[in-house]
């Protein structure tokens, strides 16, 4: 006699995923479900939701690396579980983090004995290392300021306009003036001329920036240290310069070994570099390097015992996975200066066959320099009709993100699109990017103008469409097109 059983809905192992009552029926989004769900259905939820976000390699506004070797991939995930900070613990992983600091500070130049130790830290990323390095610049200053029996409550950074947020949150979270330097058409970096003009008593650095977000373009350090130099000698001041080389710090003494940026440069005192940029790791990982141990105050780090053996710690954090730490030993030494060099040179030479396939098309003037990070940022010759920002919108369709902004001030009239061209970044994708543009255009001017042309002189001048202008000229432009497709019989 064959007995029959009856299935409780909690006996889920003879359901498919897809038909059992966890993914049939929605998850609160903001409060914890008060019951539990199989591991399956839990994967399952949280899987196909993450399947709408971009594809982060067809992402091309980042500069953070999208892809590394399946070797590499196994060594993340080996030290997942690792904490970073307890070094006690994991002694071979504090090493490795230390080697990585000696080998960016001997890329960087910096001016060490031969057997002296560099002076460093991994972060997050740049934005902590930013912090660091500015609070050193300021305690620093105010130490000295201290001694002189000055005033020390009003500190100001001297910087571009074009820098990033990071900049701008280092002056409000730990009250620093931030004096900027304005843009100006076709320059959209720091003058450094006009940057030591705003040098003053209370300026605790100069930051310049190798590798601007905005446009690739690496500033000229060189020029700002002997400026620097001379208005230093004239005052009695000793204001540094700190070097911003997130995107630049991996490229340049690869691609331009004979550019003088970095510790060369006797008035450059601290440097950070962005390792999940071009340093070819996943996001999460940076790096701040100082000329030599006076330039960090002792009164910064701290010392900690409750993890084990004395341990030395100066971050913004404290835990933290190892994983990137060992991501960028495992590149540092995988591919040594002659793989940075050829991927670098790689990368620079799709950037030229990307900007040499929209210079064709005629409907683009380049912004970015052909020396400076490997990216290209354009902006339309003509935009009466349509903008970047549309452009960027379409190029969705096909999968591309590709970002459009305005420039900051005074160049805030400049609208451009940006490419960044990453390790992963295919001659192929990079002639495909080009074939899809030339689409999204065939496609924008066949479509009306989301500007209006008003006539109050000889050549009148355009403003953009209000929301119902808009709308009623994209139904003026489909009535058009369906009647054109009757009278030819097609429909």
């Amino acid at each position: 006699m064959v007995l029959s059983k009856t299935t409780s809905e909690s006996d889920v192992s003879v359901h498919s995923t897809f038909a059992s009552r966890y993914v049939r029926s929605s998850l609160p989004r903001f409060k914890m479900p008060e019951s539990s769900i199989p591991k399956e259905a839990a994967y399952q939820i949280i899987n196909d939701e993450l399947m709408l976000d971009g594809n982060p390699r067809l992402n091309l506004a980042s500069f953070v690396t999208t892809w590394m070797e399946p070797e590499c991939d196994k060594l993340i995930m080996a030290a997942i579980n690792k904490n970073y900070v307890d070094m006690d613990e994991y002694p071979v992983t504090t090493e490795l983090q230390n080697r990585c600091v000696n080998m960016i500070a001997h890329l960087f130049n910096a001016p060490l004995g031969e057997s002296e130790t560099a002076i460093g830290v991994g972060t997050v990323g740049s934005s902590e290392a930013i912090m660091l390095a500015g609070l050193a610049f300021k305690r620093k200053w105010q130490n000295k300021r201290k001694a002189e029996g000055k005033p020390c409550d009003k500190p100001n950074i001297v910087t571009g306009a074009n820098v990033q947020v990071c900049w701008e949150k280092f002056a409000r979270y730990f009250e620093v003036e931030l004096k900027e330097v304005k843009l100006s058409d076709g320059y959209y970096v720091m003058d450094p001329k006009k940057a030591v003009e705003l040098v003053d008593e209370n300026t605790i650095c100069v930051a310049a920036i190798l590798g601007s977000t905005l446009n690739g373009e690496f500033e000229d350090v060189k020029l700002l240290n002997d400026l620097l130099t001379e208005k230093n000698k004239v005052t009695g001041w000793d204001t540094p310069i700190h070097v911003d080389a997130a995107s630049g710090g991996f490229i340049a003494p690869f691609l331009y070994p004979e550019l003088e940026w970095d510790f060369r440069l006797p008035l450059v005192k601290s440097i950070n570099v962005s390792g999940h940029k071009y340093g070819l790791v996943y996001a999460g990982i940076g790096w701040v390097i100082w000329r030599s141990k006076e330039d960090l105050p002792e009164e910064l780090i701290f010392h900690i015992n409750y993890l084990g053996a004395d341990q030395p710690t100066f971050t913004l954090n404290f835990s933290k996975g190892s994983s990137q730490v060992i991501a960028q030993y495992y590149q540092l030494i995988r591919l040594g200066f002659e793989g940075y060099r050829n991927i670098m040179e790689n990368c620079q030479e799709n950037a030229m066959v990307l900007k040499e396939g929209l210079e064709k098309t005629g409907r683009f003037n380049i912004v970015s320099k052909d020396n400076g990070v490997p990216l290209v940022a354009f902006s339309l010759k003509d935009r009466r009709l349509h903008d970047e920002f549309e452009v960027s919108e379409y190029l969705r369709r096909f999968g591309w993100i590709v970002p459009a902004y305005t420039m900051p001030p005074d160049a805030q009239h400049i609208t451009v699109l940006r490419v960044v061209v990453r390790e992963d970044f295919s001659r192929t994708l990079a002639e495909r990017l080009v074939m899809d543009i030339e689409k999204v255009l065939h496609e924008l001017d066949l479509l009306p103008s989301k500007f209006l042309k008003l006539n109050d002189g000889k050549n009148g001048h355009w403003t953009k469409k209000s929301e119902l202008e808009t709308q009623k000229s994209v139904t003026d432009a489909w009535k058009k097109f369906v009647l054109a497709k009757k009278m030819n019989g097609v429909c």
